[in-house]
């Protein structure tokens, strides 16, 4: 149990979990790149090292021996670092798995700037870009604990296609409770609002929420809706939140091209178009740092998102 405000390890609880379904599930099988005490899956490992392959530093060669399990019906997990789960191994993601629309789930973890002293090269700031671009793809971005743990439980059934999830190294805040259930292609309302609606998924949700709160002190009614499945996401909530408040905020530790920012536009911009702000990096490569630092240094804060708050009502009131 995780209480609110909680700072909970996704990557661990994606471990935690996996090896809870795989007590659950014999068919459940999981592959690792050589990160398998970083991505967590060690945990299943070591309960059912009969079902656990570790490939080695060979992302592409995971990916196609997954997708070769799950053509032969395997519940099959993929894991490493989201910087070469989806760049290394992209060519063999779109033809071997999107292309047949097998039902792998593509877990990756170490996703953002909060990769931290590993530096730019190994933070991940294009992954939802490059997985929603791709057809049958479906891209989720779990925000706390309770949600990463519903998340898992609710893609091994999932058989239609291929799933990307994308996880953190860093830890991250609970917002949600043990009563909290993921659907694919639904946002949730975190908070009530009429103002202006804060779109946010991962590790920003926490901040966002803050935000949404501080924004109240001062008479602002921001609403907060968690969108953590960014393909396919939820258009009719998002036209919703267009029509009752009329201004939009998005938040991502995630480039500003291509990932919830883009993804919400694209909706909007076609059903009912608002002024929309974005909490993201500016396009540009991370750097070694503290998550902390680099947080700050990207505008990816709970004082950012009320700045960006305030700048979209500016717009929507002319």
């Amino acid at each position: 149990m995780y209480k609110k405000g909680e700072m909970v390890s996704l990557r661990k609880v994606y471990g935690e979990t996996l090896a809870e379904i795989g007590a659950e599930n014999k068919n459940v099988v999981v592959l690792d790149a050589d990160l398998a005490k970083s991505t967590m899956t060690g945990l299943f490992a070591a309960k059912f090292p009969d079902r656990f392959f570790d490939i080695g530093i060979a992302e592409q060669d995971m990916i196609c021996t997954a997708a070769g399990l799950a053509n032969y019906g395997k519940i099959a997990f993929a894991s490493s670092f989201a910087i070469f789960a989806t760049g290394r191994a992209w060519e063999q993601i779109r033809n071997s798995i999107c292309y047949p629309k097998l039902p792998v789930k593509i877990v990756a973890t170490h996703a953002g700037v909060t990769v931290g002293p590993d530096g730019g090269s190994h933070q991940a700031l294009e992954d939802i870009a490059i997985m929603r671009a791709i057809p049958n793809m479906k891209v989720i971005v779990p925000s706390d604990a309770y949600e990463t743990a519903s998340v898992i439980k609710r893609i091994v059934s999932y058989d239609k296609g291929p799933v990307y999830v994308r996880l953190g190294r860093d830890k991250a805040e609970t917002v949600f409770d043990d009563t909290y259930q993921f659907s694919i292609g639904n946002g949730s309302i975190l908070k009530k609002g009429t103002d202006l609606t804060i779109f946010t998924c991962g590790i920003m949700t926490g901040p966002a929420l803050k935000a949404g709160h501080e924004l109240e002190k001062e008479g602002i009614k921001a609403a907060v809706v968690n969108m953590s499945s960014i393909k396919p996401i939820d258009a009719d909530m998002i036209i919703k939140m267009a029509k009752k408040t009329g201004a939009f905020v998005t938040c991502e530790e995630h480039n500003v091209i291509g990932g919830l920012f883009s993804a919400v536009s694209e909706v909007s911009s076609q059903n009912c178009p608002v002024p929309i702000e974005p909490v993201a990096v500016n396009d540009v490569f991370g750097e070694s740092g503290t998550p902390e630092e680099l947080l700050g240094k990207h505008g990816l804060t709970m004082e950012n998102i009320v700045e960006k708050a305030k700048a979209v009502l500016k717009r929507k009131l002319g």
